[in-house]
């Protein structure tokens, strides 16, 4: 059931809308998202733990919710923000509306926001602190306190609130057959807020991936025996995550294969001495163009970060391997001496294209290659 409902932005805007979905104030850093399809995805990412998304496409809702897409168990963005919430939904996998998944998720949504114009001053200011809140304007003094008290992304670490609290083995592949796997190498995975369809292409190009918290020691990983390790996608700043980039070191130290993807590529480049930076209003969408340096192909990309490394602060053993071509901010890194890569964007889409999936079989190789050398 709808609600009256009042976005609430940093610079001082109040926007009236239709509430939808848990009637609970919430606050977090707005950002856009230009995904014309993956609504369910998108929404249960946990790399969007607090963030308002705010969808640029108009139809958000249509296909309703289904039990096949959700990317985690939860829905970790703080709320969403649309144009129009449709009355009905239609797809024959779904079994609950978009409205109905959010209220039993205790996540608020607002509607009826003219989301072009959002866009256009988030572009513009950048990513700001919001605030949903049920109510219309006389519940603005409780939305104001809420929003003051948030204190924004910049220097939050909010993997170890996201990652599992137990270690657990993943076994199925990728939909529709998610029987077809590799089982001859093990992954140690590190979940900073990991998707689970990176866990199914690790099952599907590797080989068997244990799943770790954020927080796991050396020693404790290393009792695994893995063959490689896969650092996850996640939410918040990486530089405060000083237990993750310590781990990284020890890993580089030993010549471990190491695979990154978003977060877990900003903290691998942080182990490897490279800085990062809060960037203006960040990439989130299906449609980034991203170009691999050595082979000059393009790809076009599914993006979800508001932090990147710096690429004027590689050191000499570390090298470029994609920039984004939207802004030339670096998409992606590989270590000369070390057999370590990662890439900022989500090569296991989800929503998005499929085109850097070779990324997953370049991971196998590397770990190929290099028990051969051992």
């Amino acid at each position: 059931m709808s609600f009256s409902a009042i976005l609430v932005l940093e610079d001082g805007s109040v926007i009236e809308g239709t509430g939808f979905g848990a009637k609970e104030i919430s606050v977090g850093e707005i950002v856009f998202n230009t995904s014309m399809s993956g609504y369910q995805e998108i929404i249960t990412d946990p790399s969007y733990a607090k963030q308002i998304i705010a969808f640029t496409h108009p139809h958000i809702g249509n296909t309703g919710i289904n039990n096949e897409d959700n990317e985690s168990d939860s829905i970790f963005a703080s709320g969403i923000v649309i144009k129009d919430l449709p009355d009905h939904y239609s797809n024959w996998r779904a079994t609950e509306s978009l409205e109905s998944f959010l209220k039993s998720k205790k996540t608020i949504g607002i509607s009826n926001i003219n989301t072009r114009a959002l866009t256009a001053k988030l572009r513009d200011h950048g990513s700001l602190k919001a605030c949903i809140a049920p109510g219309d304007k006389s519940s603005l003094s409780k939305a104001q306190e809420a929003l003051n008290n948030f204190s924004g992304l910049e220097g939050l670490d909010l993997a170890k609130k996201v990652s599992t609290k137990n270690s657990f083995i993943w076994k199925e592949g990728i939909w529709p057959n998610y029987l077809d796997v590799k089982d001859d190498k093990l992954i140690v995975a590190i979940d900073f807020g990991v998707k689970k369809n990176i866990l199914r292409l690790l099952r599907k190009h590797v080989g068997k991936v244990q799943v770790v918290n954020a927080q796991i020691s050396f020693d404790e990983l290393m009792k695994h025996k893995p063959d490689g390790v896969f650092l996850s996608n996640g939410p918040g700043d990486p530089e405060p995550c000083d237990y993750a980039i310590n781990l990284i070191q020890q890993l580089l130290d030993i010549n471990m294969p190491i695979f990154g993807i978003c977060l877990g590529h900003q903290l691998l480049a942080l182990a490897g001495g490279c800085k990062t930076y809060k960037m203006k209003f960040g990439h989130h969408g299906a449609n980034h163009p991203v170009q691999d340096l050595q082979t000059k192909i393009v790809y076009i990309t599914s993006q979800n970060h508001g932090f990147a490394v710096d690429l004027s602060s590689l050191p000499t053993n570390i090298e470029p391997s994609h920039i984004s071509l939207f802004d030339k901010s670096l998409q992606g890194i590989a270590f000369k001496d070390k057999p370590a890569f990662s890439f900022q964007g989500h090569p296991e889409a989800s929503p998005g294209p499929h085109e850097l999936e070779e990324l997953f079989i370049k991971f196998n190789l590397m770990i190929e290659n290099h028990a051969k050398k051992n």
